[in-house]
């Protein structure tokens, strides 16, 4: 009688199956079965449909699934430095270099690209609407007093949009309840609370175009170098993390390198757009 029929005749439920086969054809099975890694991302990719696009094709060419963590760029970082991590792909550049130069980090890698975009009321009280200037956008808004909403998560949309503010000498603390609204919460929630209060705010491009309650918000002001948007790959260090599988996360980092996967990257749309533009290897740094 063959293994499998003999546990069929065990009166036990399918899961207690599944596992006593698991331990009765040894651990190189069990490790087989449940190979994995961890990636600590984004919002935006993952909600623009991108790791759903991506990921399983990943997994058809190694056999590896990779199991993504959500959040703010800032907390991506933090959960890479306690090791709850195995690889992480990130956009804020100066934080990255210091993850990497603090020992926490190795082997960033360059990836893709895309670019912010200042969204608000189509009536457009701050008159921001084709500026291209991203500083003198705020600088308007601010002046105006218009309602703005801050994503406020230290993700690497809201470092980049608190440079903006201090390139404009723009104190948003002081005016935080006011015309400045903090959410700390991640994009989608940021854009909804905007479009609920025709508010401005600061998106990635992939999200602002998935992003389905635009209500009476617009895209008003994009195409400022300053508002380019690198994303990039980083190796956690297993030096001070021993639960790291440097081995299948590397195996990741080089496919998202790869020319296959940069052609996909490229090939990514929603609604006719390109969301993400492949730069591994290139000196891209603007629009």
């Amino acid at each position: 009688m063959s293994l499998i029929n003999l546990l069929r005749k065990i009166k036990i439920t399918a899961s207690m199956q599944v596992l006593l086969l698991l331990l009765l054809l040894g651990p190189g099975t069990a490790a087989t079965a449940e190979e994995f890694i961890t990636l600590s991302s984004t919002t935006s990719t993952q909600n623009s449909g991108l790791f759903d696009y991506l990921l399983p094709k990943f997994k058809e060419k190694t056999g590896i699934d990779v199991h993504v963590i959500a959040v703010g760029t800032g907390q991506a970082l933090k959960l890479a430095e306690k090791g709850d991590a195995d690889v992480i792909l990130v956009h804020d550049k100066d934080a990255e270099l210091k993850f990497v130069k603090k020992g926490y980090g190795m082997e960033r890698r360059e990836v893709m690209y895309n670019d912010f975009v200042i969204v608000g009321p189509k009536n457009d009280p701050a008159g921001v609407r084709g500026l291209k200037d991203a500083v003198q956008s705020f600088g308007k808004i601010a002046a105006a007093q218009s309602n703005f909403v801050s994503r406020a998560d230290d993700s690497g949309t809201h470092r980049q949009e608190l440079r903006l503010w201090e390139e404009a000498r723009v104190d948003v603390k002081a005016s935080s309840g006011k015309w400045y609204k903090e959410v700390g919460a991640g994009m989608g929630a940021t854009l909804n609370t905007a479009a609920g209060i025709n508010a401005y705010t600061m998106s990635d491009r992939a999200t602002w175009v998935t992003f389905r309650n635009k209500a009476d918000l617009e895209l008003l002001d994009e195409g400022d170098p300053k508002l380019f948007n690198q994303y990039a790959v980083i190796l956690v260090n297993p030096s001070l993390h021993k639960n790291v599988k440097t081995e299948a996360a590397r195996q990741f980092s080089d496919w998202l390198v790869s020319p296959e996967t940069q052609t996909l990257i490229g090939s990514f749309q929603v609604e006719g757009q390109v969301l993400f533009h492949p730069n591994a290897g290139q000196a891209v740094t603007a629009k």
